[in-house]
């Protein structure tokens, strides 16, 4: 869609809803090549044409348009995950949204934001807090210029990703407060993450913004922080919304659409809308910092929900050893296998935020304490040279991408060592989870919810009443794994032997190539052994790798021991030396 300005402000943050319809009806009526990464409209159909037969406020940031026309295009998508019922939420109140924080929006020019984004987009945290220092700009700036690249794409329909569904209103107050904290004391010994704006994923409680999960039962969910919140913000973050995810991270329906809730609706990926999937279940934190919406999110992942849009938004993503940091408040699946970690544009920008996340947590039942020393995420000394690589033989034979990039590591000293795993079958993994959820879930419910009136549910067999009330609106695609989780009658003693069985089968995995090679990491492909990394808990790191000859973003995955994660760093960061294999997607470069 063409942006006019007015007053120096994209006019897509200024017009009334009429007037941007009538843009998008005078737009359709030139011929286009179709932009890369969209899906062509069948012979006939006026994609720009699909506009809601409401009539709009004229006040309106958003007016919700007829996506009946998007949903046709995909109809025949070749991924059956793709084929959407659905592309905008039917119950989140966008305005509600992007109205509150509006006028702080106006108040950067476009010549403000043309000045700010060489010095910002695409730049490190180490990097950003040296302007700031430097006095380039403040950290009220550094927040306004991501909050004006969200309302410009995600208040278009032609470039929104439906990736925000919550913004801090008090983010403009906490950057102030970080400004005048930084001139009192300027040469104060501050974390990198000081004055950083971070999004999180909508199942980590903050207490500004609702917790929803994704689910429309959630909607009303007012909680406080979360430990690793806490952890943040005692270290100076600044939290600046919520994202989209797979509703209940993904542990809803078989088969249906990752990004996909209720209350987000169906998010997009910047490099190919509606082409290529954003991975999950922490799609909304993978498809934000592709775009660049924030200097870094927090995901969480089970089996692959970092690893996973990570890879498939050419973003760096790392899974923690499980227990390295704090669940507690959390909306769960499995406090087995559950973690959160970090997604940034870059390898630095994860190890300092990792190290921002963490922090010892006495009431989260698997955690434990590293004493690594001040600064330890910073990849001083890393090199490949003699580093020994593990890769998967068949990889190598059916994946040119992955044998290309292996090539690389080998020019640049590494030693690459193919093998072939064991075989080994994760049986009993959904068992896992449906007996995990159906005790963690009620235990997050009863214990972090504060409004039991505006939440009503209690578990999971409420979720699953809630739910079939409307089944239309609030699970369009089902909930066959919510109600796998009623139908399980494993018992106490099996279930015990089944998370023995399947941790045992994950690091056997893994360790017997490592022990019969003397392996530094493993090297795998986006989230291809995330199930045996989960079970096995042991860390995962992915980092953008390149794009498959339709553009699709993947991802080089190191997979290492549980007290690695260092030495994971600084081979992922020695990898990521080797040549810019990430590029922004090339519809939000403006």
């Amino acid at each position: 869609m063409v942006r006019y300005s007015l007053k120096g402000i994209p006019r897509v943050l200024l017009l009334p809803a009429f007037a941007l319809v009538m843009g998008l009806a005078l737009q359709s009526c030139k011929e286009k090549t179709p932009a890369p990464g969209e899906v062509t409209p069948p012979a006939g159909v006026d994609m720009n044409e699909a506009v809601s037969g409401e009539e709009p406020d004229p006040g309106a940031l958003w007016t919700p348009y007829d996506d009946s026309l998007e949903v046709a295009a995909n109809a025949d998508h070749p991924l059956p995950r793709m084929r959407y019922k659905l592309i905008q939420s039917r119950v989140l109140d966008k305005n509600a949204v992007f109205s509150p924080l509006y006028p702080e929006v106006r108040k950067m020019t476009e010549a403000d934001y043309s000045r700010l984004k060489p010095l910002i987009l695409e730049k490190s945290i180490p990097e950003v807090q040296a302007q700031i220092k430097n006095g380039d700009f403040s950290y009220e700036d550094l927040c306004r210029f991501f909050l004006y690249r969200i309302y410009k794409y995600e208040l278009d329909p032609a470039t929104t990703l439906n990736t925000i569904i919550a913004l801090n209103p008090n983010l403009f107050r906490e950057a102030r407060r970080r400004d005048s904290l930084r001139a009192i004391d300027p040469a104060a010994d501050l974390h990198p993450i000081f004055g950083m704006p971070v999004l999180l994923k909508d199942n980590i409680n903050t207490e500004e913004m609702p917790t929803t999960a994704g689910a429309i039962a959630l909607m009303g969910n007012r909680t406080g922080d979360a430990f690793i919140v806490e952890r943040l913000k005692e270290k100076g973050a600044i939290i600046m919304g919520k994202v989209n995810l797979s509703e209940w991270a993904y542990y809803m329906c078989r088969g249906c659409p990752v990004g996909y809730s209720a209350v987000g609706g169906q998010t997009l990926n910047p490099y190919g809308r509606r082409l290529f999937e954003t991975g999950g279940s922490s799609s909304g934190s993978g498809t934000a910092i592709a775009a660049g919406y924030a200097m870094a999110a927090v995901g969480t992942e089970t089996s692959g929900s970092i690893l996973s849009p990570s890879s498939q938004n050419s973003v760096v993503g790392l899974k923690p050893t499980v227990g390295m940091l704090s669940r507690r408040g959390i909306v769960p699946i499995s406090s087995t296998l559950d973690t959160p970690g970090p997604m940034t544009r870059n390898v630095t920008d994860t190890g300092i935020l990792l190290d921002a996340l963490m922090g010892y947590d006495p009431l989260d039942m698997q955690a434990f304490q590293v004493g690594w020393d001040a600064g330890w995420y910073l990849p001083g000394g890393a090199t490949l040279r003699g580093k020994r690589l593990g890769v998967f033989r068949a990889l190598m034979e059916s994946d040119s991408l992955y044998r290309e990039t292996v090539s690389g590591l080998e020019a640049a000293g590494a030693e690459v060592i193919p093998f072939d795993p064991p075989e080994v079958e994760l049986e009993g993994f959904l068992t896992l989870l449906n007996l995990d959820m159906r005790e963690d879930l009620p235990a997050y419910l009863n214990s972090q919810i504060r409004d039991t009136v505006a939440v009503g549910v209690r578990s999971v067999a409420d979720v699953v009443a809630f739910n079939r009330a409307d089944t239309l609106l609030r699970v369009p695609y089902g909930q066959a794994l919510l109600e796998g989780i009623l139908a399980d009658s494993t018992g106490e003693e099996a279930f015990e032997k089944v998370r023995s069985d399947l941790r045992a089968a994950g690091r056997r995995f893994f360790t017997e190539p490592w022990e019969a090679h003397r392996l530094d990491a493993v090297l795998s492909v986006n989230n291809y052994h995330a199930g045996y990394a989960a079970v096995a808990r042991y860390p995962a790191l992915t980092v953008p790798m390149g794009y498959r000859e339709s553009g699709e973003p993947t991802g080089l995955t190191f997979i290492g021991k549980p007290f690695q994660i260092p030495e994971l760093l600084r081979l992922a960061h020695a990898f990521e030396q080797l040549g810019p294999a990430r590029r922004m997607p090339a519809g939000f470069t403006d």
